[in-house]
């Protein structure tokens, strides 16, 4: 993630050269890295957001905190499910995982998400839509 920190102006200390200096008019951005999004079916479904709002608020929680140290390139819990997409691990709870594709360097696509007890079946509807991602984008940009 990149962090940007830029001044505001607060009135005052303000010069017609710069702002004050002082620390309480420093606002702090924090710039993803990667940008997310989630894979839709040709008819219309999407199969993160289907596993994502069935889950408990907690669970919601700690899913939502993996997303974002994902889109902040942090890909320490990341492992390959082969034909280019990969599952993120989440050990809390039943174990979480999250399937995705990579898009270029700076773009996931989420396929869908699931526990460790699903998981090869998961793994497997996660590479059937990476593989339909795939055709239509190739499709696509003919």
């Amino acid at each position: 993630m990149r962090i940007l920190r830029a001044r505001i102006a607060d009135g005052v200390g303000s010069t017609a050269r710069g702002f004050h200096s002082s620390a309480s008019n420093l606002v702090t951005y924090m710039i993803p890295i990667i940008e997310i999004e989630e894979y839709v079916t040709e008819k219309g479904a999407n199969p993160f957001a289907e596993w994502f709002n069935a889950l408990d608020p907690q669970a919601a929680a700690i899913i939502t905190v993996g997303l974002a140290r994902l889109a902040a390139g942090n890909t320490s819990k990341v492992e390959p499910i082969g034909e280019g997409a990969s599952e993120l691990k989440i050990n809390r709870g039943p174990g979480y995982r999250i399937y995705f594709g990579r898009d270029g360097k700076a773009l996931v696509i989420l396929l869908g998400g699931g526990t460790k007890r699903r998981q090869s079946d998961d793994i497997a509807d996660a590479l059937a839509h990476w593989r339909n991602y795939k055709a239509r984008k190739k499709a696509k940009n003919r």
